[in-house]
């Protein structure tokens, strides 16, 4: 494949010939040649896995340390498996599905990873600039709109530049793709290096209980119908509402669970990962090295990043609240003995916009339940701020619970207990660091969507072109927020939902492809295994991107579906159709 092959890289002669070498051997190797996994974990590692991360800290505390990894595992056995495909025949995939497949499959990919690209680049460049802003360079706030404005678009300007800084490296032959990639593992290092110097502050400090760390590590899918057991205390005082916080923790928790199945590896990774490989020149001999690469340079730094944020957001946050979002005096964040979560409550000098507008719309919720949708719709503003009032202190305190946090609700927590460095400028760094290498990839990716999409080789000065195509995130923090950021949101998401499993499925296609793999088709107990793997992931994600698209946009998102499923099945019988008819037509 010459035109992915201008890759002028060492890399296949290298590969050549170890594969009889001892393991310890082509581990070196595959050390230093590992990149595209390293990619991968640059583009997951961002804005969207922070939020889980947060989420899933407050929410069940420890209790769910495993489905984050586990998720990631399942992800990663259909991205090894479209890396096999790839380093087998050599051939870019969005060709082969149109060919060996179907094209509305294909240009359904292709069309999916450019809009997610565009839209997800968005809250990226939203977060590092508040990042910037309030964690490291506080001077960018300002004191009115307009240097705030100021502040944002200086912020903005300069993460765009050092994203466009390194994509430039990308295009300049091998030397630039391995400068490029020593780039985002730093970066992917930083923000694990930060993370985990985080939780290790918070460790000396006596804030962490590593035994029920170590016991969130093992799988409990009985969270799918039952709230974490630390909520026990905060349930029962709850009275006669008990069974409606407990439907609302549980459903809170199986939405989370269901969506981090589905969503742990995004339709832009799997646009990515083979693109990247094919570009570095590597073929069959590094099939090997694909899975390595994946494992360490995407498994490896996704576990400890995410499962450090959970950590520090489960200690800070899970089954505690902001007091004076109930109306009660503020308390000094300390080290809280085990079991005893009333004397780590955290600390701010009142509670935010944001988590005030979070918690009445979960106080809201509450008093529908009791007063009943239409009734409290009734209600004027003061008979509803009236309502909320006279809520039980127990009812509160649960909705103040379940809040969601952000990543600066978390660094403010932090402060008292590991001061300004850890909580302000290390945790800092880690955000941007992700928001960064986020959106480089997010480029990058664009740059192979957009070559593919015009049938023309992804390099040269055409490429970088094509990577500027999500730039339009430097509006992020303008407009990432309210109503638009759920206009935005909320299509993009039913539609890379919908495309995940159908994505899926076209690799697992392309894996029992005879006429593409020819010889290299995995035969006898490899197959059996393949597949038993690729069908565990597909059986997980098939239903959990259902599962999102039904939450999302109900019967338009079903019916979207619907209708791409349909155009799949006219496309694939006028494609057996042709063959048919020029044969007749041959034989006429």
């Amino acid at each position: 494949m010459s035109e992915m092959g201008d890759a002028q890289t060492r890399e296949p002669e290298i590969l050549q010939g170890i594969e009889n070498k001892p393991l310890a051997s082509r581990l070196a190797i595959y050390t230093r040649l590992s990149g595209p996994g390293w990619l991968q974990s640059a583009i997951t590692l961002g804005g969207g896995s922070l939020a889980s991360s947060l989420f899933l800290g407050a929410l069940a505390g420890f209790s769910l340390m495993w489905l984050q990894p586990l998720a990631m595992l399942l992800g990663i056995v259909m991205l090894s498996a479209i890396g096999y495909v790839a380093l087998s025949t050599g051939k870019r995939p969005f060709g082969a599905i149109n060919e060996h497949v179907n094209p509305v499959l294909g240009w359904g990919w292709a069309i999916a990873t450019a809009l997610a690209n565009m839209v997800w680049c968005l809250p990226q460049f939203s977060l590092g600039v508040a990042s910037a802003r309030f964690n490291l360079l506080p001077s960018l706030i300002g004191p009115s709109a307009m240097s705030a404005a100021w502040g944002k678009s200086i912020a903005a300007l300069a993460i765009l530049g050092i994203c466009v800084l390194v994509i430039w490296f990308y295009d300049k032959g091998s030397r630039g793709i391995r400068i490029f990639e020593w780039v985002l593992k730093a970066m992917v290092g930083i923000v694990i290096v930060c993370f985990f110097g985080v939780v290790i502050k918070m460790s000396l400090e006596g804030a962490l209980r590593w035994g029920g760390i170590f016991r969130g590590l093992v799988p409990d899918f009985s969270m799918l119908s039952q709230p974490a057991k630390t909520f026990a205390a905060a349930l029962a005082a709850t009275g006669d509402y008990q069974a409606y916080w407990q439907g609302k923790i549980v459903g809170m928790q199986r939405d989370v669970m269901i969506s981090a199945f589905a969503t742990a590896v995004g339709i832009n990774m799997t646009f990515l990962l083979p693109y990247s490989m094919l570009a570095k020149g590597w073929r069959r001999s590094a099939r090997g090295l694909a899975i390595f690469d994946l494992s360490t340079g995407l498994l490896i730094p996704f576990i400890l990043a995410t499962g450090c944020v959970v950590i520090a957001s489960a200690t800070q946050f899970h089954t505690q609240y902001h007091p004076g979002l109930v109306g009660e005096p503020y308390r000094k964040l300390g080290a809280a003995p085990a079991g005893d979560q009333e004397t780590a409550l955290p600390e701010h000098a009142e509670p935010s916009k944001g988590l005030v507008a979070k918690y009445t719309g979960i106080v809201d919720g509450r008093l529908k339940q009791e007063l009943d949708a239409d009734a409290f719709a009734a209600l004027t503003g003061e008979q509803k701020a009236a309502a909320r009032a006279a809520l039980p202190t127990a009812d509160k305190r649960m909705a103040a619970m379940l809040v969601k946090r952000s990543a600066f609700d978390l660094a403010a927590s932090l402060r008292p207990l590991t001061g300004d460095f850890f909580s302000h400028y290390l945790f800092g760094i880690g955000v941007i660091g992700m928001a960064i290498s986020s959106i480089i990839i997010l480029m990058l990716i664009s740059g192979f969507v957009v070559c593919e999409m015009l049938g023309i080789p992804p390099k040269g000065n055409a490429h970088r072109l094509a990577c500027m195509l999500p730039v339009v995130g430097v509006l992020g923090p303008f407009i990432w927020a309210g109503k638009a950021a759920f206009w935005l949101a909320m299509p993009t998401s039913v539609f890379c939902g919908a495309l995940i499993p159908i994505a899926y499925w076209t690799f697992f296609c392309l894996m029992n492809s005879r006429s593409l793999l020819g010889k290299s088709l995995p035969r006898g107990g490899k197959r059996v295994a393949w597949n038993v793997l690729m069908l565990l992931a597909l059986a997980v994600v098939t239903p959990g991107s259902l599962w999102i698209i039904w939450n999302k946009a109900h019967y338009y998102g079903l019916g979207a579906l619907g209708v791409f499923l349909l155009l799949l099945i006219v496309v694939q019988v006028a494609r057996k159709r042709k063959p048919l008819a020029e044969a007749r037509d041959g034989t006429a």
